[in-house]
């Protein structure tokens, strides 16, 4: 008996012991693990492309942008071609971004008939001079309002630029009389006045010097320069 009942205790110690460690077991899995999963390593991302330049250094500029240019006679809005003139368009930005069109002067006005053209020149140091885009390639023309880059030999265009009033399309490629060198290369037109034409009017109406002024266009200098006071992006 006593044999027996040794047994029956030594079983059930036996059963117990299984059945508290069955428990641990099942209790660990309800707990999460204390040890931390291992971070998930990205692969470094390559740095983004810088966008090729359009022509030396400058940046390609948008298909369409205008350009506020606040004058002492008042304000001229231009809306640029970035998509049919973009070396001509991204070279008048530079001058605009860098500040070089303020404190710039409309000095030249160039009477003809009815109309004719004003003339600015940026402010500082030039930039490299650009490549030429006659209207040949772009398909624009010198119409009212038309902005354009001043150059005399082609590719030495840079800091000078003309608003056109009135039909000044002899300015324009494949005209004999409308550029400086007879390459019948015409001038680069790039965008067009889209507010201010009345300021353009009045710049051009402005009164003309009777003193010899050095570098030419006697009877186109204006008297009184008109100031450009700023120069800069709407959009």
């Amino acid at each position: 008996m006593a044999r027996w009942v040794k047994m029956m205790t030594q079983r059930r110690q036996w059963m117990i012991g299984m059945v508290a460690l069955l428990a641990a077991a099942g209790l660990q899995g309800c707990f999460p693990s204390q040890e931390k999963p291992a971070e998930k390593v990205e692969a470094p991302k390559p740095a983004p492309a810088r966008p090729k330049p359009l022509y030396r250094d400058l940046a390609v500029p948008p298909d369409s942008v205008r350009v506020l240019i606040q004058t002492t006679k008042g304000d001229i809005v231009v809306e640029l071609d970035g998509k049919r003139a973009p070396i001509s368009t991204a070279n008048f930005l530079q001058y605009v971004d860098s500040g070089k069109m303020t404190d710039a002067s409309f000095w030249r006005a160039m009477k003809s008939g009815n109309g004719g053209f004003i003339q600015v020149e940026a402010s500082g140091h030039r930039f490299t001079p650009i490549p030429h885009e006659p209207t040949s390639q772009t398909g624009l023309s010198h119409t009212d309002g038309t902005i354009s880059t001043a150059r005399y030999a082609v590719g030495t265009a840079s800091n000078q630029f003309t608003i056109s009033v009135g039909d000044m399309s002899y300015m324009d490629a494949g005209r004999a009389d409308g550029d400086p060198e007879d390459d019948n290369q015409g001038y680069a037109a790039f965008g067009k006045v889209v507010s201010g034409m009345s300021v353009v009017k009045k710049i051009l109406n402005g009164k003309i010097t009777k003193k010899k002024v050095e570098g030419g266009w006697d009877g186109q200098n204006l008297e009184e320069p008109v100031k450009v006071l700023s120069a800069k992006r709407l959009n």
